[in-house]
């Protein structure tokens, strides 16, 4: 279990403690990507586009609410994840092109 912030008393340990969180964020990031590769299968066989307005909304507002609840700026979240949701969709069209429709 970790410590929590207010217990580590140097920076040498905080920062072993955010490294430690990095590495377990690139671990799902890398999860995540797996799950996003299997899109460009998926999304032609259902007319879907690789940039979905609708559907990037939805995961916004879902970031925006769950950030809220985990006392994470909201606005922050969102600007992650946008950077996030545009690299994916630019991967996705390099696969699949940009026709289909917003689902």
């Amino acid at each position: 279990m970790r410590k929590t912030p207010d217990e580590i008393e140097t920076m040498a340990e905080l920062r072993r403690v955010i490294d430690e969180i990095d590495g377990e964020l690139i671990t799902l990031l890398a999860e995540r990507l797996t799950y996003i590769d299997r899109a460009p299968v998926l999304k032609p066989r259902e007319g879907i586009a690789a940039n979905s307005p609708s559907r990037v909304a939805d995961v916004l507002a879902k970031v925006r609410s769950g950030s809220e609840v985990a006392g994470f700026d909201p606005q922050v979240a969102e600007g992650m994840w946008q950077v996030m949701i545009d690299a994916m969709i630019a991967r996705e069209e390099r696969v699949m092109g940009t026709e289909g429709m917003d689902a």
